[in-house]
């Protein structure tokens, strides 16, 4: 019978597990952070948290209370919403520069085989209950996802998906500029981008909005993925326009488009550029990627002295035509599962715990910027950096003649008597 009742019992966790897969949550809860808070008693799951997302200036990092008309529209729309603080140590000379920040993540509403206006003015009508209560909540800056007015269909190879590109002014940027003048809000808003004036060349661009509604700038994806589904250089290649910085009416944020993040280079531009918070809006899939999502930008944080929102989109989007990537697995018509799993990093290497892995969500921070100063005073990264060095071995390495500087042990090549 005790037998009976432990199979019955291993089968009832598998069939959840199974289930979890499916919908795309953890053993049936929204993250990481729920399932160790609903399963560890608070003094465990407080230590197993520092150790995990780390203390912001030696402290908890602090949740903030939300409006009411926030919450309301969580619960009416069926989002994740959460909001944190991070704080930096009070000075003498200068004040806090306390900017709020807002990340959204979402799923797209219609199945691909519905018209394309369709799907996206859908798309339009579901992120704007995220953006209010983004509004509600008093963000300054908001940062949406990876081409977040379409499906991400960049694995078929079909070009007919380039319809949905704009140019830097088309219908998404003007939605979202009524909302970014409506609630004083800088937007960055990541596209699939149609340059008009340049052959109608296609580019993955990030449009900034400033507070205004005007448009402050645009900055194009540096990094090309070719991995797996990801066929993104069938549609537009790396990006033209360097690692800008784009000072806005409440600091300086720069946009480190997706696959980016796998470059430690292009978070080091950035932040020579004098980035104080860098996005990193994106696309990825949990067989692929999803080990790496809470190291990478928690890492360029740290090493480059800024606070970095990382977005990822929700859910599995299917596909009319099966497709395959060279990599000998059989024809399939979904990239697998958008983990969601959005999140605030600090300089000081504490970062807020992810929003949902399968739901919509919208996550708010306070952040101080005092402490990118504060952290680069405390560690020297910039001053001990050896930036001579690195541009030196650089030149040498472009070079067509370059040797790698190895250094051999001699009793390797020796001939034995």
């Amino acid at each position: 019978m005790e037998t009976a009742r432990n199979g019955q019992a291993e089968a009832d966790a598998a069939a959840a597990a199974a289930a979890a897969v499916r919908d795309g949550s953890i053993c049936g809860r929204e993250s990481l952070d729920r399932l160790l808070r609903d399963n560890l008693s608070p003094q465990v799951f407080q230590e197993v948290s520092r150790l995990l997302i780390g203390l912001n200036c030696g402290r908890t990092l602090e949740a903030v209370p939300l409006a009411d008309s926030a919450k309301a529209l969580s619960s009416e729309c069926n989002f994740d919403i959460q909001a944190f603080r991070f704080t930096a140590e009070k000075e003498l000379l200068r004040e806090p520069q306390v900017v709020r920040v807002g990340l959204i993540q979402n799923s797209i509403v219609l199945p691909t085989t519905a018209s394309f206006l369709d799907q996206k003015r859908a798309i339009h009508q579901k992120v704007k209950p995220m953006i209010d209560a983004a509004g509600a909540s008093g963000v300054n800056i908001l940062c949406l996802q990876e081409a977040w007015m379409m499906p991400f269909a960049f694995c078929t190879r079909e070009k007919r998906w380039c319809e949905f590109a704009e140019p830097v002014d088309g219908e998404s940027t003007r939605f979202l500029q009524y909302l970014a003048k409506k609630y004083n809000m800088v937007i960055v808003n990541p596209i699939l981008e149609r340059d008009i004036n340049h052959g109608e060349t296609i580019w993955n661009t990030a449009v900034i909005i400033g507070n205004h509604g005007n448009i402050i700038g645009k900055h194009r994806k540096n990094h090309i993925p070719r991995v797996g589904d990801f066929n993104e250089s069938t549609y537009y290649m790396e990006g033209n326009t360097g690692h800008p910085v784009f000072e806005t009416a409440y600091g300086k944020i720069a946009v480190n488009i997706c696959y980016g993040r796998h470059h430690p280079l292009n978070w080091l531009a950035f932040g020579l550029n004098g980035a104080e918070i860098v996005f990193n809006p994106s696309a990825t899939v949990g067989e692929l990627s999803e080990p790496m999502w809470p190291i990478e930008a928690r890492n360029a944080a740290i090493a480059n002295s800024y606070f970095v929102g990382s977005i990822n989109r929700v859910g599995t989007e299917t596909f009319p035509n099966p497709f395959t990537s060279g990599d000998g697995k059989p024809q399939h018509v979904d990239f697998g599962h958008f983990y969601g799993s959005s999140h605030f990093s600090a300089p000081d290497a504490s970062c807020t715990p992810s929003l949902s892995r399968h739901r919509d969500g919208l996550l708010v921070s306070d952040m101080d910027l005092n402490l990118c100063r504060q952290l680069k005073d405390k560690w020297g990264f910039r001053m001990t950096a050896r930036y001579e060095l690195y541009a030196d071995m650089l030149a040498q390495y472009l070079k067509p003649d370059f040797e790698p500087q190895v250094i051999s042990d001699p009793l390797l090549h020796k001939k034995s008597c």
